[in-house]
């Protein structure tokens, strides 16, 4: 397995077209991840304080649409 140390240089003698292939993939990557830990944070309820702040700001008349 690489260092990091390893990998960056590995990536910084990419050509152009394959580094911007790894952005897009780690991009991809990264997304899937915060995907999947959002699903969880909900699943558990850590985000129910979000749900509540809206109903009180509906009850309230304070809720305003995003633009």
């Amino acid at each position: 397995m690489m260092t990091v140390a390893e990998l960056q240089k590995a990536i910084l003698s990419l050509p152009d077209d394959e580094y911007a292939q790894l952005v897009r993939w780690l991009r991809d990557r990264d997304w899937e991840r915060w995907e999947l830990e959002f699903d969880e944070d909900v699943k558990a309820g850590r985000l129910d304080f979000l749900k509540a702040e809206v109903e009180q700001a509906q009850r309230e008349g304070t809720l305003r649409e995003l633009k």
